[in-house]
């Protein structure tokens, strides 16, 4: 559709429901994670990008004390008070915008107010649907509170609302990503210090291809949760803060202090944490074909080592792999945390079409579902929309007056 349309559409619907046309209208994308995968809990490194589909929150300030959403994604309307505490409560997707609107509640006092919320990123697949609900929550009650947020604040606030709201003990990546991403580019995010590198991925001839399997194994939510308990435990019983502190060379002694399960689980952190920084120099340096095998590697240890894929990620990941190079396929792996959702490939953008219609016609064949294909472009973070008077067209805000904590990509030590 694009982010134009969408922004339009949600604006008509809050016209035809509140009778006035809204003052705002704030975007926040999606996002697929490259590589780098159940590491971020862990203070590792990831290296996402933000996807060009977004979730948008069209708003106005309400002259009552309540707070109403439409969302046209789900087809449901949430209405409730805007004073504190605020609490969680039904439908299930308001406690995203709860539990936002509860981080701006303890930094003053919120009024009523009124939002439409219409998104185009698909449901259940892994690509941070919630993280852009929270930040476009978050960055339409930026211009109504007259209250910028310096970014790491406004990241950890979104993760909150997720965690204490949602009851997902998520990691800070996809918040992050839908904050400070940057168009043609992916980013480096070290989970420890917050500290982002933006790694140029703007080559015309290379696509991110993103395969949904639209499956989603209802073990998920638990098994996710479970993963994350296991790190801790083993964090502890290895003396370290987190996971990152462990080195490749420290996994012959973990193995004798750590039962073979929990072990995994950390050869799998401890490896893809390398992975990741090695890919993010591959992409700066345009080695696409080392970028693909590194992908594949992650794919493999995800499935084996940290036993969160699936039979229908692990059927996409074969047919690309048989497809290789010579059929414009680098690489491609499984993306977020697992047990359906998407697979993520980076191929050559002349053979689209083709590598399209044979993982479809192929994933069909072999599991008789059916993949929803699309490609994308590194797409730029949260923005703002802003309508100074009636009958004029939305226009985009300026940037917020803080320094963007972004590294540049030349930093040394990171990608040097």
């Amino acid at each position: 559709m694009g982010l134009e349309l969408l922004t339009d559409r949600a604006a008509e619907l809050f016209e035809k429901c509140f009778g006035h046309a809204p003052r705002w209208v704030a975007a926040a994308p999606g996002r697929v994670n490259l590589i780098g995968e159940h590491t971020d809990y862990n203070h590792g490194f990831v290296l996402p990008m933000a996807i060009d589909r977004y979730t948008v929150a069209a708003g106005d300030r309400a002259s009552g004390s309540g707070i109403t959403l439409h969302s046209l994604t789900a087809g449901e309307t949430a209405s409730f008070p805007a004073r504190p505490p605020m609490r969680r409560g039904a439908p299930a997707w308001s406690n995203y915008v709860r539990g936002v609107v509860h981080g701006f509640q303890q930094r003053g006092k919120i009024g009523g107010f009124n939002a439409v919320i219409d998104s185009e990123i698909p449901l259940c697949g892994g690509l941070a649907g919630s993280a852009a609900l929270e930040v476009a929550t978050a960055t339409l009650l930026e211009a109504m509170m007259r209250l910028p947020l310096e970014p790491q604040a406004k990241a950890e606030l979104c993760q909150r609302a997720e965690h204490d709201f949602a009851g997902v003990p998520c990691g800070i990546m996809d918040q992050f990503t839908a904050i400070l991403a940057q168009e043609g580019h992916a980013l480096l995010l070290d989970c420890r210090d917050c500290g982002a590198t933006p790694v140029r991925l703007s080559d015309p001839s290379v696509t991110v291809l993103i395969i949904n399997t639209n499956v989603r194994h209802r073990l998920a939510g638990g098994e996710y949760a479970r993963r994350r308990a296991q790190c801790e435990a083993a964090a502890r019983a290895l003396g370290v803060a987190s996971l990152r502190e462990v080195r490749f060379a420290d996994l012959d002694a973990a193995h004798e202090r750590l039962d073979p399960v929990t072990f995994r689980r950390v050869r799998h952190v401890v490896t893809e944490n390398d992975r990741t920084l090695l890919a993010a120099r591959a992409l700066q340096a345009r080695q696409w074909e080392m970028a693909g095998q590194l992908m594949y590697q992650s794919h493999a240890s995800l499935r084996e080592d940290y036993e969160v894929s699936c039979a229908e990620l692990d059927v996409v990941v074969e047919i690309a792999q048989k497809l290789g190079t010579g059929g414009g396929v680098w690489g491609c792996r499984m993306t977020g945390a697992g047990f359906g959702g998407c697979a993520v490939g980076l191929v050559r953008t002349e053979a689209v079409k083709t590598i399209r219609r044979e993982i479809e016609e192929q994933f069909e064949r072999r599991t008789g579902g059916h993949a929803a294909i699309f490609s994308t472009r590194p797409a730029a973070g949260a923005r703002l929309y802003s309508r100074r008077a009636p009958n004029l067209a939305f226009e985009l805000c300026p940037s917020a007056p803080w320094p963007n904590p972004a590294r540049p990509e030349s930093e040394p030590g990171v990608l040097g």
